[in-house]
């Protein structure tokens, strides 16, 4: 294809499924599954104060969430409580386990994409990472 770029979609469908079997066994590694990491990381930085916000946050329908935090909580990765403010709410947060497992997963996935992007050069690797980065956060 010498001369032409891939269409972006077509670009990003790759990568996509270059990224999620790399991914794939070291989830399984930590037994868990690629929904269950969305989640973990979507409680990275803060309780989700609902399951529905939760569900929006990962673009997931909060029937399917449902048996994703069941799996979860049964691990003892996240806790759901009663949301004092609301009761018939649900507050989602991460256990000390479950940041130690999404911690052990993100450096091992870090090291996974690192070796993916060892054949470019440091600076365009960086901007390639600032740029995907800066896309993901408008959608």
């Amino acid at each position: 294809m010498k001369g032409q770029r891939h269409d972006l979609g077509a670009s990003f469908a790759r990568l996509t499924r270059a990224m999620i079997e790399a991914e794939t066994p070291i989830l399984r590694a930590h037994d868990i599954e690629m929904w269950d990491y969305a989640v973990l990381s979507a409680l990275r930085d803060a309780a989700a104060p609902t399951q529905s916000e939760l569900a929006a946050a990962v673009h997931r329908d909060k029937t399917r969430l449902i048996p994703i935090l069941d799996r979860l909580e049964s691990r003892g990765l996240v806790t759901r409580t009663p949301d004092p403010a609301d009761r018939r709410n649900r507050v989602i947060a991460l256990t000390d386990e479950g940041r130690a497992v999404l911690t052990a997963c993100r450096t091992a996935i870090r090291a996974m994409e690192a070796d993916f992007l060892a054949s470019v050069p440091a600076a365009r690797r960086r901007a390639f990472v600032e740029v995907l980065d800066q896309l993901a956060d408008l959608v």
